[in-house]
């Protein structure tokens, strides 16, 4: 009973494999169709038959149905035939398109029965001057005209030294130019879409002049490019007499891209601060790529494009390894760039299967990184918004506490000032000194001088909350603005501020802090800069009276407001 099973399964098999290598039967209106499971594939090792060799009766045995081989071959030094047969069982002629959509393809030769017998030659290729194709279009169309009521086989030698896909599709004439519209549409939204971004950043970059904006216009500028090349758009429009340039500007390219993309990458994730380890491994590689790049317009194409494409996988996993270590220590680009990152990873690794012929080659696989680039393009621009943010906080934050600075502090006082006088509304502004602090310095040592700055600011921004504004003003000083806050309230934050600092625990170290409070209410004060004299004055009676307390200054400013400076006070 098994062998029987065994029996009517090989059975099917080979009856499968018989009908997909036979004749394709073209309709007079064909949608674009793939010939893949239509086509024979013969493999020339050497590279040495010709047209009459693999058409002689002693050759048809080495021909084999592509579902056996697949039509993606990776990187080979073989020379591949291809024969398809395609028949027309209408009474009249159809005018038919042979497409081979995958450009970058070396050398290949299509043969087609001629009326009197003979064979039509036509001789292509991205190493041939562009001109030698029967379109001109980015991917190689061949027009064929097919009688009415026959049958004819076609043959296609393809040779070259980077990877071996196979992608052919047949369509009627009128089939092929709305489908020929269509993508050249998507192209120049594709493109336009790179472009968008890089005048987008480019505004940006002379905004804030921050270099991972560099390095991103460098690396979509470069990307952008690298898939004209690989889309056979640059070898059409911008260098279609020079196919040196447009096989070789394919590895020049992709070494720019992968430069700027990893000075980007160690950029937008603070690498050499956050992933130092992985860091050191990035730049080695960067210093591989500069060599790499320089010579890889003199050397050959294969090993090349081979090395590249392998440095691509290593460097797009330890990017990933770098953004997620980032993102543990904080960093927040570092989110954005993983998601975008991510895309692009999922889109590179199926690419590079197919690349090495380890998936099938299709639409799907072939434009896949494309896409995955351009969804990678846009989150990485949200990635560096993100940084300009970073960049921004640390324009007004004080590293050490954490606290708004002196800066931002200048710039919020008048305009809380503006708004309490503009609202009615009352505003609270309490100034800080920690007692002593030379002494601790003189006698501890400033690293545990910068340990109580940042004990007590992280006491202030526990017990504020918007739109409480607290900020460190200088040294040992700091300054708290409330606004909607009665005299009476300011007060009980201030004798709460006092109390918790002398409760702080910072290894037999004692601290203490002396506060100013001074409110504007109806009007009494006349100046954001006289409130300020006035919390500051009532510091200085503080520290007068004994220090570790607080002072309210009177409700309306003295005539003559002169207080010695805080620091000579201590």
């Amino acid at each position: 009973m098994h062998i029987a099973r065994w029996i009517c399964g090989l059975v099917l098999i080979c009856l499968s494999v018989s009908a997909l290598a036979g004749p394709f039967v073209v309709a007079e209106e064909q949608r674009p169709q793939s010939l893949a499971p239509y086509l024979r594939i013969l493999v020339d090792e050497q590279g040495s038959l010709g047209l009459q060799d693999v058409t002689a009766a002693d050759s048809q045995r080495r021909w084999r149905a592509s579902e056996i081989q697949g039509t993606n071959f990776g990187f080979s030094s073989a020379t591949y035939w291809v024969a398809v047969t395609l028949q027309n069982p209408t009474a009249d002629p159809v005018g038919l398109i042979l497409r081979q959509d995958y450009p970058l393809i070396d050398q290949l030769d299509f043969w087609q029965p001629a009326a009197d017998g003979s064979w039509s030659l036509t001789a292509t290729g991205d190493r041939r001057n562009f001109h030698s194709r029967p379109l001109n279009l980015r991917d190689f169309v061949f027009p064929i005209t097919l009688p009415a009521h026959t049958t004819q086989t076609y043959y296609l030698r393809y040779q070259t030294a980077g990877s071996m896909n196979i992608g052919l599709t047949v369509s009627s004439e009128t089939a092929f130019l709305p489908q020929l519209g269509k993508e050249q549409i998507l192209l120049g939204i594709y493109y336009g879409g790179f472009l968008v971004l890089v005048i987008y950043n480019l505004f940006l970059f002379m905004a804030v002049r921050d270099r991972a904006y560099a390095y991103y216009m460098g690396y979509a500028i470069s990307y952008g490019l690298y898939f004209g090349v690989h889309n056979g758009v640059s070898f059409q429009y911008l260098w279609p007499g020079n196919p040196w340039l447009a096989n070789q500007s394919l590895l020049i390219l992709l070494g720019f891209t992968l430069i700027f993309g990893i000075q980007f990458v160690r950029t937008v994730c603070s690498g050499p601060q956050l992933a130092p380890r992985t860091d050191r491994v990035a730049r080695w590689l960067l210093y591989l790529l500069f060599p790499l790049t320089a010579i890889s317009p003199f050397v050959s194409y294969g090993p090349m494009i081979l090395s590249l494409a392998i440095l691509t996988l290593v460097l797009s996993m330890l990017f990933m390894v770098m953004g997620v270590i980032s993102l543990l220590r904080g960093s927040v680009p570092a989110r954005y760039f993983l998601v975008g990152w991510g895309a692009l990873l999922i889109s590179v690794v199926i690419y590079m299967l197919k690349t090495f012929g380890l998936v099938p080659h299709n639409s799907f696989t072939h434009n896949a990184f494309q896409v995955g680039a351009l969804v990678e393009m846009v989150l990485l621009s949200l990635a560096l918004g993100a940084r300009v943010g970073e960049i921004q906080r640390h324009g007004i934050t004080d590293q050490l506490t954490g606290l708004f600075n002196r800066r931002y502090f200048d710039e919020q006082l008048p305009r809380e000032f503006t708004l309490a006088t503009r609202n009615n509304t009352p505003l609270a502004l309490l100034v800080l000194d920690l007692d002593h602090f030379k002494a601790i310095n003189d006698r501890l040592g400033h690293a545990r001088g910068d340990a109580a700055l940042c004990a007590v600011g992280q006491l202030v921004r526990k017990q504020v909350r918007k739109p409480v504004l607290a900020c460190r003003y200088g040294g040992e000083e700091f300054a708290i603005l409330l606004p909607r806050t009665t005299p009476g309230q300011a007060v009980i934050v201030a004798e709460r501020l006092v109390k918790l600092v002398a409760e702080l625990k910072l290894d037999k170290m004692p601290l203490t802090v002396s506060i100013g409070v001074a409110t504007f209410q109806h009007g009494n004060y006349a100046s954001a800069i006289q409130l300020f004299e006035a919390a500051d004055a009532a510091l200085y009676r503080a520290k007068q009276a004994g220090r570790n307390r607080l002072e309210l200054a009177p409700s309306s400013p003295d005539p003559v407001v002169s207080a010695p400076s805080v620091e000579s006070a201590g």
